[in-house]
């Protein structure tokens, strides 16, 4: 019996199929279904499986795999957009809670994804604080936006409601920024990154907080994955004779868009990236790849800084690779 696994999840609802074995078996989404999940896994040695895979679910996966986890089973949460480009591949274009348990076993059984070490409580707290601080900041630009355009006198009172609105969500964004500071200072290794990563022009509190929680990898993998992983390493599109524009994507995204800030930032103040942005405009780049091109030379610095654990030194900055 096969030992790849795939669990399709939803809100309510667990939908676990063995790869090779015909039905499914489903459980809740609840405390009381992990436990039965994992007591039925647990059941049998022979049984006990090589692989659980899952794909990221929008925050609805995250309690079984704790679960799994805790118990000392091999879980693994893969990209969704690779599941489904793998799905496409074998010709399984129908999607059904049953059908995507079985895509994500096969998955398992086929590409072999690398089990990784879960995040820990301080890592899924800091996560959860940089998700809610986005959220509050889009709610407060939303919320300033309609502040503009409520004009007129029979605006007011609706322009009283919106500013109290206004001031509660730039409280509470004081609070939760608050509170991420305190779960850094938790963490000796997490204080001497951050202060490694902010010594880089260009790197504020918030970026650097953003990837010690959204890129657990960095310090740990070469140049080329550290790029890749983050969806900053160009792709070759090439066939025959033909020769395609070559195109970076995928990654993670939110890693992506705090190096992008970052890089706004880098390429007017920090002197390394200035010349490297610069010099890439008058070659002949596009801004807008001169700019991609930095971000990923920024990862790439800040990687290597924490691998030697080394502070931002302008004169000492690693080739890309």
């Amino acid at each position: 019996m096969s030992g790849y696994l795939g669990i399709d999840v939803s809100k309510n609802e667990l939908v676990l199929v063995r790869e090779a074995v015909a039905g499914t078996v489903s459980y809740s989404n609840d405390a009381s279904g992990h436990r039965s999940l994992v007591k039925d896994l647990l059941r049998n040695d022979a049984t006990r499986p090589i692989l659980i895979v899952l794909e990221a679910t929008g925050g609805y996966e995250r309690g079984v795999v704790v679960a799994l986890a805790e118990a000392g089973l091999p879980v693994v949460v893969v990209n969704p957009r690779q599941v489904r480009d793998f799905a496409k591949a074998t010709g399984k274009l129908a999607k059904t809670d049953q059908i995507d348990a079985r895509v994500l076993a096969d998955f398992g059984a086929m590409v072999k994804p690398e089990l990784k070490a879960m995040p820990g409580e301080l890592e899924e707290e800091l996560r959860a604080l940089i998700a809610r601080r986005q959220q509050l900041l889009q709610m407060l630009v939303a919320e300033k936006s309609r502040l503009q355009q409520m004009l007129g006198r029979s605006s007011q009172k609706l322009r009283r409601e919106v500013r109290s609105h206004v001031a509660d969500l730039e409280r509470r964004l004081k609070m939760t920024d608050s509170d991420m500071d305190d779960t850094l200072r938790k963490s000796p290794i997490w204080r001497e990154q951050d202060d490694i990563l902010q010594s880089f022009p260009g790197i504020g509190q918030k970026t650097s907080l953003m990837l010690l929680a959204e890129l657990r990898e960095i310090g740990t993998l070469s140049s080329s994955e550290i790029a890749n992983l983050a969806g900053l390493a160009p792709v070759n599109r090439d066939s025959g004779k033909w020769r395609g524009k070559r195109r970076t994507g995928g990654g993670r995204s939110r890693v992506r868009a705090a190096l992008y800030m970052a890089a706004l930032s880098a390429v007017r103040f920090n002197p390394i990236i200035k010349a490297y942005y610069c010099r890439l405009v008058s070659s002949g780049k596009p801004k807008m790849v001169a700019l991609v091109a930095s971000m990923r030379k920024i990862l790439i610095t800040l990687n290597a800084m924490i691998k030697t654990k080394t502070r931002w030194q302008a004169h000492v900055t690693p080739a890309i690779a």
